[in-house]
């Protein structure tokens, strides 16, 4: 660190102030060494900052009186380079801002990141930019005047995650105490981005902060602020402006508590700036003098050797990483500035009203870019010739002392325009369902006056006048969606949100644009908007369709939702109806440009990484071949994804995802078989190395406390619904046969699963199932644990669906036998067990019973239950096993209904009679069909000769 000035022309302007600091550490301490390394150090810091030849400009973010005093410089200066304190590598973009309606930030972003953890990504930088801000009069001015550089010196936004971890610099003001909430929609605006700004001045030390609200009767520091400093700054010429500024950021750079981690990264971006501009004035040979250096008053009160044109030291500044950054902007918002550095709500917006006054009272004219979206037109002004800059000795004249013995100039109260807030306010509160009344703009109107008087002042503030509203109007309850806190900062100029225009937004957004234009909506406006789709007699809006269908599976719910119509495998809709909010939601939509050209090209990188990250699992992985087929059309992604999925099948060890992969796989195997003239190949190895694969888990599954019962049951239903495909490519039944005989289960839902496998599989009958169930029901020490068999048995129905009859049939027996002592107990048991594991299958079994139960009470008492009733004597028995209403049904059901079979019959040339019921089949018509067609005989004689 620099020492204090030496003598020179900083002594004797400051001299005076010096002595009165002297008195007042002597007076205000036990002594003067307490208080006078500090006091006199800020005039330190002060006198060197003024002397400066390169003249620094401190400034506060979002600050009309610093943007006030931006705009009244430039025009006298008039200067050739304007450094500012900004990431470097953002150059390129600020003349986008002129296609853009502020307030919108500026952004770095990275999602492919190398030299940081993997787990940071992405990587986001925003810096947010008003127009009631001094960067923002910096800019316009440089860009749009002949002549004029503008150079960016802070570090570049690789660095800024270099120099800190990532949650480093998230939120600086966090520390200070939390900002009060705003609406979730309106802050997200930047995302999980790091914000970076120009002029962070808060107090870093917490008892200052408090001190300084509780001796200036103010809630919050953005009040006090606004009070304090941004008031009496407002009409103060520039020397004053500078020092005062100067003088504060001093304070709280010397009264900050000893966070070494976050000093060191200000005194290197410090370090930083200063060398690039000395590296710019080298390379560029301008003068000092005709320079401006733009940056936060915290640090330009700086003391590292590197400080000046003439300073000393070297800092090696670190080359960046190899993460690649995309660079765009995106919408902000005062709610979203507010919530990221962490400003009182509503204070952006008073800042914007107060920005406004300022002008008109004034009549400084602003900066503004040629052609920004929402300025108005500038008048054309006669070009001012370059003023002379300021001797040097004039510019370092002490400006403090006069500024700080000043007594406070005390507005006097504007009765019309505080009697129009009154107003306002009550007419607002109205509409949003508050009981206001005149009395009550009368209420407000006076408790704002006592509240002013009260904090010792002659005009009430916006803050005070929001206090009065809440006092007055607010009462007890809010009637509607917004209190009155928030009516008051709508009306006070409400939340400003910005839009990027269509020439600034990057290519892939602009397609999007692009390709919805038929649809004919205002996308980029905020708000929700319905779009009618009807490719039936507009067959062009497919394409519209295919657009809005990526997009809802890229872009945050609620920026594209189908309110009719629906895009499954095989199936598409003739007429769909969508509620777009693309302009609310044009940040994420920004962000995908930065991974892309194209929202097909996005969505297949997101797809190949889901599929290949290291956190990829079966269902993963086939729901990204779902989306392939689903929204890209794409077979060759399809292939390829689904190889991956076999890969990462084959090296599961757990069933965990056994539900989602054979639902998955049951619906890619059904639009193959129905789409495609044979299975793709990836399709057959998946079945064939899925087969093996769960029967070699299954016993361990049975047994396994992590496996549920319904995933067992998805084993159980992929082996046997994929059975045929899989014994066609090779498979051997007798793998799933040992598999299920190796299972020793004693779980009650899991040993129900095993007997529903062992009927499936024709190891045990359903007569056997019927009478271990009926043996259940006679334990008395078993019944309390019925209704878990009772799940099991109902989960058993994804792979065996054929028991439903069985699970109805074990259900009412049930209610039927046990006493209700018995049954009222677990019946809760019995309906929490359902609706928990078996919510899906419920309709098949309403179904089911639907079907055996009589349709009308009446015939209910004479019902007999059809397990009940006796088969007749005789009656074949279709398949080997009786069905639950007894005799052949299915034969029953041939005699009763015989047209599909005579067509068969006639397709097949057999004009045979039908035989009447229980006569058996009439003469020998299979052999004569065999001697009619002997081609399939004589297929399978060679086949069995060459065995």
């Amino acid at each position: 660190m620099s020492g204090s000035p030496t003598n020179g022309p900083g002594e004797k302007s400051f001299a005076a102030l010096r002595g009165q600091l002297h008195e007042a550490a002597t007076a205000f301490a036990d002594g003067p060494d307490a208080l006078e390394g500090i006091l006199l150090g800020m005039v330190d810091d002060v006198d060197r900052a003024v002397r400066e030849p390169l003249e620094i400009f401190p400034v506060c973010h979002h600050s009309p009186a610093s943007a006030l005093a931006m705009a009244r410089r430039l025009r006298e200066k008039q200067p050739k380079i304007v450094y500012l304190e900004l990431c470097e590598d953002m150059t390129p973009l600020l003349g986008e801002l002129r296609n853009c309606r502020l307030p919108v930030a500026v952004q770095a972003y990275a999602s492919d990141i190398d030299g940081f953890p993997a787990e940071w990504a992405p990587l986001s930088v925003v810096a947010p930019i008003t127009e009631a801000s001094a960067e923002y009069q910096a800019i316009a001015y440089a860009l749009d005047t002949p002549g004029v550089e503008l150079v960016l010196v802070d570090r570049s936004s690789d660095h800024v995650f270099q120099w800190d971890s990532r949650h480093g610099e998230r939120t600086p003001e966090a520390a200070a105490g939390p900002a009060e909430p705003a609406p979730e929609s309106e802050a997200a605006l930047h995302g999980e981005a790091v914000g970076v700004e120009i002029g962070d001045l808060r107090p870093r030390f917490a008892e200052l902060e408090e001190h300084l609200l509780r001796h200036g009767k103010v809630r919050h520091w953005s009040e006090w602020w606004h009070q304090y400093v941004e008031v009496p700054l407002g009409d103060s010429d520039h020397a004053a402006y500078r020092q005062v500024m100067f003088l504060v950021g001093s304070l709280f750079r010397r009264l900050a508590p000893g966070d070494g981690e976050r000093v060191r990264v200000d005194e290197d971006r410090e370090r930083y700036m200063w060398t690039r501009m000395r590296e710019h004035l080298a390379a560029s040979g301008a003068e000092p003098e005709d320079c401006l250096y733009v940056c936060g008053a915290f640090h330009a009160a700086s003391r590292v050797d590197e400080f000046g044109v003439a300073g000393g030291g070297s800092f090696d500044i670190s080359p960046r990483s190899a993460t690649t950054w995309q660079y765009g902007l995106i919408p902000s918002s005062h709610a979203a500035i507010e919530a990221q550095f962490g400003l009182a709500s509503g204070s952006v917006s008073i800042a914007a009203t107060q920005w406004a006054k300022n002008l008109k009272r004034t009549r400084v004219q602003p900066y503004r870019l040629a052609g920004q979206d929402g300025a108005k037109r500038p008048r054309p002004a006669k070009k001012a010739a370059p003023a002379a800059p300021a001797p040097p000795s004039e510019a370092a004249a002490d400006q403090l002392s006069g500024f700080l013995r000043r007594p406070p100039v005390l507005d006097t109260l504007d009765e019309a325009e505080l009697l129009g807030w009154s107003v306002d306010i009550v007419r607002a509160a109205r509409r949003s369902g508050y009981l206001a009344s005149t009395a009550d703009a009368i209420a407000v109107f006076e408790t704002s006056i006592l509240l002013a008087g009260m904090r010792d002042r002659a005009k009430p503030t916006p803050y005070d006048f929001q206090d009065a509203a809440i006092t007055c109007i607010e009462k007890d309850s809010v009637p509607g969606r917004r209190d009155v806190r928030r009516l008051v900062e709508i009306m006070m100029g409400g939340d400003r949100i910005g839009r990027v225009g269509y020439d600034a937004l990057p290519p892939l957004a602009r397609d999007v644009h692009d390709r919805l234009a038929p649809l004919e909506l205002k996308l980029q406006q905020r708000g929700v908007q319905r779009a009618l789709l009807d490719m039936n007699s507009r067959p062009e809006l497919g394409a519209c369709s295919d657009v809005l269908w990526m997009l809802r599976r890229l872009l945050p719910h609620g920026a594209a939702r189908p309110i009719m119509g629906e895009r499954k495998l095989g199936e598409r809709s003739i007429q769909e109806s969508w509620d777009l909010a693309l302009g609310t939601h044009q940040r994420a939509l920004i962000e995908l440009g930065y991974e892309g050209v194209s929202i097909e090209q996005v969505l297949e990188q997101r797809l190949r990484r889901d599929a290949y990250g290291p956190r990829a699992t079966t269902a993963v992985v086939l729901a990204a071949v779902e989306d392939a087929t689903l929204y890209l059309r794409s077979r060759r992604l399809a292939d390829e994804l689904g190889t991956r999925a076999l890969e990462v099948l084959t090296a599961e060890r757990t069933v965990d995802g056994a539900p989602e992969v054979l639902r998955r796989v049951r619906g890619l195997l059904a639009y193959y078989r129905t789409g495609e003239p044979v299975l793709p190949p990836w399709v057959e190895s998946f079945v064939k190395a899925g087969y093996a694969h769960y029967c070699t888990l299954l016993p361990t599954a049975f047994t396994d406390d992590d496996a549920t019962a319904g995933q067992v049951a998805a084993m159980l239903g992929f082996l046997f619904s994929m059975e045929g495909l899989a014994l066609s490519l090779g498979c051997d039944r007798a793998q799933l046969e040992l598999a299920v005989a190796q299972s020793r289960p004693t779980d009650p839902e899991r040993t129900a699963l095993l007997w529903a496998a062992q009927v499936q599989l024709g190891a045990l009958s359903r007569a056997e199932l019927r009478e271990r169930c009926g043996e259940l029901l006679t334990n008395q020490m078993v019944v309390p644990a019925y209704p878990r068999y009772l799940s099991g048995f109902v989960h058993a129905l994804v792979p065996v669906p054929g028991l439903a009859d069985v699970v109805v049939e074990a259900v009412s027996n049930a209610f039927g036998r046990l006493p209700d002592p018995v049954l009222l107990p677990w019946l809760p048991t019995l309906i929490t067990t359902l609706r928990a594991g078996a919510a899906d299958l419920a309709p098949l079994l309403i179904r089911e019973a639907g079907r055996i139960f009589p349709a009308r009470l009446a015939a209910l008492d004479a019902w007999v239950p059809p397990w009940r009733e006796a088969p007749e004597a005789g009656a074949p028995v279709l398949g080997g096993t009786k069905s639950s209403g007894g005799g052949n049904r299915g034969a029953a059901l041939l005699f009763t209904h015989p047209r599909t079979l005579d067509a068969v019959a006639e397709l097949l040339g057999c004009d045979d009679t039908w035989a009447a019921p229980g006569e058996g089949p009439a003469g020998t018509g299979g052999a004569a069909l065999m001697a009619r067609h002997p081609d399939s005989a004589t297929a399978w004689e060679s086949l069995l000769a060459g065995a």
